[in-house]
């Protein structure tokens, strides 16, 4: 046996303290795929064929304890899940034994045999063994059966039969242990209930390759399955699911990807940071390797991964798993589906394994040691690593991406901000008349107000931050009518209100082959505004009452479309290159701007600073626009154009790549913007500074076509960290969920297709949900705190492109297409959103539905 020695070094001195190799042992036969199993105590593998030998992970000291009674190699082994008395289960073409480990211990010390017992009898090929949760039972895989024996009566309880291949791996459920799930070379897993021996739920065939290995996550109710080629296939097991497909995982893509992200954070450290010590480590060169999911292990990150502990997304929900694999271990994710961390095996000279032929891996909950167990795939070595966890990730991760980042601002706007600007006619001091009065004249150095009591204008008297903070439960103070036609939309939104599930209402909006491309509602509620592709914009009343008010004069599809705070303007851009602010209550064009202003098509445009801005995208340029509109009265001078706009800040992105889409809150003051690019880039700007303020990589496969924050509404209050959240989506590769502090996704949804059109997102009012658009004529509704769909909402025979939410009433709204004689475009649901369709089917009216 060989002793303890570090392998790694790197710049933040010895990583002795990340990966040690423990043990080592050569055996006499050839151990390329020999069974491993690891527990909190011990670990266990066959030595020369059919010797079982265990290690004490906790002390390396302790001499091994071997166990012998086969007379055939081993080919399965698996411990129990009680720690007193501590089972071992093995199997071989001629037995399978029960070990209890305190008697085999106890038997050593007295100089005696430890013995098993004998469960079973030529059961053939056994490559897999699981002892139930109480260890009452074990399921024997042999061959294409599982064979169900009383621990305690050594019987068969029940024979499972399905499978046309070798079961390879088999999981009981851990909160229905009546339930055992079982995957096979047939490529395909069973669900069973192996009290009354039936069958459940059978899988199509996933892939082309066999299945190795299987894992039930007890956190997010998933069934996590690996096969010969690297991939993962991960299925939901919650209730009501029906055991539907959450994601796929090409290992080898994942761990390109983090290789490159790890590689742009190292470019961002200090010089001196970025040569770690290649004392014990050597790159070489790159070698093709195919990565097996040899084993998979939970893994607990809670203590050293920290996500928002807001919408259910704190880290006591976020569960990790370890995947081995014959060239590495990583570190997989099942919130965000990302890895955290990765270790080659050949990145590591010292280590006496660099190809793994079998690999078993165990952590304990709250510790940050993690065990490994591997065998070599061309040798008869056997090595037993220490990991530490904590360093290993804290080594890979970025430092402080964007953890001074907030959207509510923490420092006073400065001198030089871009946002200080004001126009020439509100700085400047108007005239004094030619003609004064000889008092009046002669009044110097007196305050301007000459009562005793002047009235504060409460800046003095109110905490710096309110002015910064979200406002939550303002309410537009109109006319008695105006407040008796809202009715219950003065109410407070019902934060725990249940998604939409039931279509309420449906309205024409075109006749025509004219699809809709955004919708949008305004803040208070009351008017939802949707850029058609016949160049018009409609603008509804929330109850989609009454006819709608319409703008015309674009010369293009209206690709976006966003309201001012105050609701009384709409901004619009088009693919004719114009962007035009209109006004809703005199329903007319205010102010145009055109391919005059800017060099380059403006992609996303909306208000910022609270109606103070306009912000919007030109090519690789992020614009600010101050303008003015003339509100004055007068119908007779209506004519003369008084209405003006001037750039005021522009700034180009990193490496000037293209914007394709933009986020900014309006609701509050906030200094930050987001954009994503052309070049898969995500990219915060700090105004107030000026510049770019955080910048990640590789945010999706493909360019972002929509960013989206959780911005809340005026009839609603979360939680200030709350705010801090925002999800993107590109097509092909679902919707993340990031927090802007740290600049991490946090949770994927890959549950609605949607492969070459954008659909669009958005977020409830309350913070808990994310709808979606889908190419499947569905809209989806996501919990944050569950990366599969929660409802599926029908009604649309097209593409679903847009969706957005009513921020005043729990009620959904989704524009769709149909090419029925109901002349349907849409559906209304109980919860308060709307989408929209990608594309009108000559001679079809489309509707909306509230």
């Amino acid at each position: 046996m060989g002793e303890p020695r570090g392998i790694f070094c790197s710049a933040q001195g010895c990583v002795g303290d990340v990966i040690i190799e423990q043990r080592l042992v050569e055996s006499k036969e050839p151990a390329s795929h020999v069974p491993l199993a690891c527990s909190a105590q011990y670990c266990a593998f066959p030595v020369d064929g059919n010797v079982l030998c265990l290690w004490n992970t906790t002390d390396p000291s302790y001499q091994p304890l071997t166990l012998r009674g086969h007379h055939e190699p081993i080919t399965a082994v698996a411990f129990g899940n009680t720690v007193s008395p501590l089972l071992i289960c093995s199997a071989s073409q001629d037995y399978v034994i029960m070990w209890s480990l305190d008697e085999c211990r106890q038997k050593v010390l007295q100089g005696l045999s430890p013995r098993g017992v004998v469960m079973g009898t030529l059961l053939g090929q056994v490559l897999c063994l699981r002892l139930s949760p109480d260890d009452r039972t074990v399921a024997v895989c042999a061959g294409n059966k599982i064979l169900m024996l009383d621990i305690e009566s050594r019987s068969i309880l029940a024979e499972l039969e399905g499978h046309r291949g070798h079961v390879t791996a088999a999981e009981f459920c851990p909160w229905q242990t009546h339930i055992i799930i079982s995957v096979s070379e047939d490529r395909s897993f069973k669900v069973w209930d192996h009290h009354v021996g039936s069958l459940i739920y059978n899988s199509p065939v996933l892939t082309a390759f066999p299945l190795l290995s299987l894992l039930i996550d007890a956190k997010s109710r998933q069934l996590v399955t690996g096969c010969a080629n690297g991939q993962l296939w991960i299925f939901s097991l919650v209730e009501g699911h029906h055991f539907r497909c959450v994601t796929r995982v090409s290992l080898k893509k994942k761990s390109e990807s983090f290789s490159r992200r790890v590689e742009s954070r190292l470019c961002c450290l200090p010089e001196e940071s970025q040569h770690p010590c290649t004392h014990g480590l050597e790159k070489g060169d790159e070698v093709e390797a195919s990565l097996p999911v040899l084993g998979l292990a939970p893994c607990d990150l809670s203590a050293i991964v920290s996500a928002p502990c807001v919408c259910g997304l704190s880290s006591e929900t976020t569960s990790c798993l370890w995947i081995g694999s014959s060239a590495g271990l990583f570190i997989f994710n099942l919130a965000n589906f990302e890895l955290e961390a990765v270790l080659h095996y050949r990145d590591f000279r010292s280590l006496s394994i660099h190809v793994a032929g079998s690999c078993a891996v165990m952590s304990k909950a709250n510790d940050d040691k993690a065990i490994c167990l591997l065998t070599s795939l061309f040798g008869r070595k056997i090595v037993m690593l220490e990991i530490r966890v904590a360093a290993l990730v804290r080594s890979q991760q970025g430092h402080d991406a964007g953890r001074h980042l907030s959207v509510l601002p923490r420092t006073c706007v400065g001198p030089t901000s871009p946002l200080c600007f004001t126009t020439a006619k509100e700085s400047k001091t108007p005239p004094a008349p030619q003609r004064q009065s000889a008092g009046r004249s002669t009044v110097k150095d007196q305050p301007l107000v000459f009562h005793t009591k002047v009235r504060s204008s409460g800046y003095a008297s109110a905490p710096h931050v309110t002015m910064f903070s979200p406002k939550a439960n303002t309410r537009k103070r109109g006319d008695h009518s105006s407040r008796c036609r809202d009715g219950p939309r003065s109410k407070e939104y019902p934060l725990e209100s249940s998604p939409p599930t039931k279509l309420y209402k449906q309205r024409v909006l075109a006749h025509g082959p004219a699809a809709a491309h955004c919708v949008q509602y305004s803040g208070d509620g009351q008017w939802l505004a949707c850029g058609l592709a016949n160049h018009l914009l409609l603008a509804f009343r929330a109850d989609l009452s009454g006819t709608p008010t319409v703008f015309s004069g674009h010369d293009g599809a209206v690709s976006t479309v966003c309201w001012s705070h105050d609701s009384r303007w709409l901004l619009s851009a088009s693919q004719d290159g114009t962007l035009r602010l209109w006004s809703l209550r005199r329903a007319e064009l205010a102010l145009c701007l055109g391919k005059d202003v800017f060099s380059k098509p403006v992609r996303s445009a909306q208000f910022y600073y609270v109606d103070t801005f306009v912000l919007l995208s030109s090519g690789p340029e992020l614009q600010l626009l101050k303008y003015h509109i003339d509100t004055c009265k007068d119908e007779i001078q209506r004519y003369k154009q008084k209405n003006r706009c001037k750039r005021v800040f522009r700034l180009p992105t990193t490496g000037r790549t293209e914007i394709t889409s933009l986020s900014a809150v309006n609701d509050f003051y906030s200094y930050l913007v987001l954009t994503a690019g052309r070049n898969r880039t995500l990219e915060v700007f700090d105004l107030n500074a000026g510049r770019s303020a955080a910048m990640t990589v590789e945010v999706h496969s493909r360019p972002v076509h929509q960013i989206c924050q959780n911005k809340g509404s005026s009839f609603t209050t979360q939680q200030h960290e709350a705010y801090n959240l925002f999800a993107t989506t590109a097509s092909g590769d679902g919707i993340k969920l990031w927090d802007l502090r740290t600049l991490r996704c946090e949770r994927l949804f890959e549950g609605h297709p949607n492969h070459g059109y954008p659909c669009g997102i958005a977020f409830s009012p309350c913070g808990r949900y994310v709808a979606s658009g889908a190419e499947d004529r569905h809209a989806y509704m996501y919990d944050l705190g569950s990366s599969t769909f929660s409802h599926r909402l029908a009604g649309h025979t097209d593409t679903v492109t847009s969706v957005a939410f009513s921020p005043a009433a729990p009620q959904v709204d989704a524009v769709g297409v149909t090419a029925d004689w109901q002349q349907d475009a849409g559906i209304l649901v109980n919860h308060g959103g709307i989408s929209a369709p990608s594309r009108m089917r000559s001679g079809c009216d489309h509707a909306v539905a509230c």
